[in-house]
């Protein structure tokens, strides 16, 4: 039997009349507002010319719901209340979730455009397909039958179908297409299981076929556009997986055939001006690219030699962070003083602190950049330049011709610098270096990983720095971590703390517990994570007089945070309770990055 025969009376073809009788009827718009807007969203779909949804000419007209909370009815909203008009489930489509390559298979892009349905997942039982048109299933029976599966149906954004029916369809051919050039399905070169099939050609994938030059510019186009941070091309045994980690947490986007992988990790290294051939050692290189936007931007590459293949990490960089102020950064108006006021100094060693990945480069970067006028000289010395800057003077270290961090510096003190950025601290002999220019009237940014602000301190002894000079010449440490903020789009003042949880977090401070609390609810906007960006906390630690003296008399770490705490720092803990306070962050959050207080 046909199934667009079985479908319930509710599941009818949308259309204007249909929506503005059911707004109506549900009290969202008032009589009088009908007669005009009906007009309004006519007109619009007659300039459209028939291209366009019923659902997104009502949404152009900007309506205001009249049932509380009375918002905006944009395009998901509608969609989102139809899909109960019509008793289908309504979906946000994720491409992050979606498995492109296996859903193409079921029909084509012109069979997908032409009923303005998706399918966004298969089992072995079922199909979910995505469609704007419930009331055309015309197409039901016969994708039943191909795919041999149950159609599940769910209502989705038209706009959203219409874009994804563009995007996956094109970039499953361009994969199918780069994986059958091959002419077979081939083991990754340097894999170490490497099957060897006789009688098979060892053809690759070339790196400047438009297919791959096809993957590679959707691969960055779709990462800007996911806010990615870092691209991970990580080859497996039977295939491998592109991962982008958005707001600090990795998620997996796609696997693609292992050769594709090779060829797209040649094509990526081809434009980064990196050895292509050589694949058994780490390389490094940097590519500049502009977003669909016309933004620039740059991507850091980094290559490692593993098990099944060559792994490719691509780090992205926006220049405009570097002209962002303090307090979009996260400082509160108090740190922000102290840190300028610190930076304003005419010399001395400021270092700033934390793991990988905690913001150190962009809290120097923005530093320097707001530090770096015309009178004034910036020198920098890195490893690898993060961020092409012209405002600064950038140099890399080169291990393999013996240019270390202490060599450049060594080398920058002779270029008359007045400003310093050296990349890490990593020995003593670079400790040594920076201590002499800031001796010398030079004011030293720096890095260290350590957990806190006074450890940098103790590290610093451990390396051999005498306690004299280190008292003589720091004037600053900064500790810093990155916690997700909340959606401002969905967050919601319905969480509570206990006392335990706010103790774990407050701990003694006289920090007054909030009555109410946000927590992450999840919208189209953050993805369905409750989350969307991240900002800093930090530990902002003065050298005091009190501060040095501690250092030359004993070194010993507790003591050394007490004074800096009496001195006006407040630790990393506090920093992120008082984000929990303002509603910015979540206290789960601040406890995943954060110390206990001690």
């Amino acid at each position: 039997m046909n199934a667009a025969a079985n479908k319930p009376p509710s599941l009818r073809k949308l259309d204007l009349q249909s929506i503005f009788s059911w707004m109506l009827a549900d009290g969202i718009v008032s009589k009088e507002e009908v007669k005009a807007r009906f007009a309004q969203a006519q007109g619009i779909l007659k300039s459209a010319a028939g291209s366009m949804h019923p659902l997104t000419a009502v949404a152009q007209c900007k309506l205001l719901s009249n049932q509380p909370p009375h918002r905006l009815l944009t395009l998901d909203v509608l969609t989102e209340w139809c899909a109960t008009k019509v008793g289908l489930p309504f979906i946000r489509i994720d491409p992050l979730k979606i498995d492109f390559t296996k859903v193409a298979d079921v029909m084509s892009a012109s069979y997908a455009a032409r009923f303005n349905i998706l399918p966004v997942e298969m089992t072995a039982t079922s199909l979910v397909v995505a469609t704007a048109d419930p009331g055309a299933t015309e197409w039901e029976a016969e994708i039943a039958k191909v795919s041999r599966r149950k159609i599940e149906l769910v209502l989705a954004n038209p706009l959203d179908i219409a874009q994804y029916i563009s995007q996956f369809f094109s970039l499953a051919k361009s994969i199918r297409d780069a994986n059958r050039s091959t002419g077979q399905d081939l083991a990754m070169r340097n894999n170490f299981e490497q099957l060897v099939e006789l009688g098979k050609s060892n053809k690759q994938v070339d790196a400047n076929d438009q297919h791959i030059v096809n993957i590679v510019d959707w691969l960055w186009s779709y990462a800007f556009e996911q806010r990615a941070s870092d691209i991970h091309l990580e080859p497996k045994r039977e295939f491998a997986v592109i991962r982008f980690r958005i707001d600090g947490v990795l998620h997996q986007v796609y696997q693609v055939p292992a050769v594709v992988m090779i060829a797209m990790t040649a094509r990526i290294k081809l434009l980064g001006r990196m050895d292509v051939i050589e694949k058994r050692r780490p390389q490094d290189g940097r590519i500049k690219t502009r977003t669909n936007g016309g933004q620039e931007v740059e991507l850091r590459l980094s290559t490692m030699p593993t098990a099944f293949g060559e792994k490719l990490v691509m780090r992205i960089f926006d220049p405009e962070v570097v002209v962002k102020t303090l307090p979009e950064l996260g400082f509160p108006p108090e740190d922000a003083r102290r840190w300028d006021a610190l930076t304003g100094k005419p010399h001395g060693i400021i270092l700033v602190t934390g793991p990988t990945g905690s913001g150190k480069t962009t809290t120097l970067y923005t530093t320097l950049k707001a530090l770096a006028t015309n009178e004034v000289n910036v020198c920098t010395v890195e490893d690898p330049i993060e961020m092409v800057e012209a405002s600064f003077n950038q140099m890399q270290i080169q291990p393999g011709i013996d240019l270390s961090f202490a060599d450049g510096v060594r080398a920058l003190m002779r270029q008359d610098p007045d400003i310093i950025m050296v990349g890490e601290i990593r020995d003593l002999e670079t400790a040594e270096m920076a201590i002499q220019a800031a001796l010398t009237g030079h004011l030293v940014f720096s890095t260290l990983h350590t957990n806190d602000a006074p450890a940098a301190v103790v590290r610093l002894l451990e390396l051999g720095v005498p306690d004299y000079l280190l008292e003589a010449t720091l004037i600053g440490v900064m500790a810093q971590r990155l916690v997700r903020m909340l959606c401002p789009s969905c967050k919601s003042p319905t969480g509570e703390l206990s006392d335990e949880v706010w103790q774990s977090i407050a701990g003694n401070w006289d920090i007054a517990k909030p009555a109410t609390v946000y927590r992450p609810i999840g919208c189209p906007e953050c993805r369905q994570t409750g989350y969307r960006g991240r900002t800093g906390i930090y530990e902002l630690l003065s050298v005091s007089e009190g501060f040095g003296k501690l250092v030359r008399e004993s070194g010993d770490m507790q003591a050394l945070r007490r004074q800096s705490i009496a001195d006006g720092m407040k630790p990393l803990r506090i920093a992120g309770a008082m984000k929990v306070v303002e509603g910015v962050t979540t206290a789960d959050e601040v406890l995943k990055v954060t110390s206990a207080l001690s």
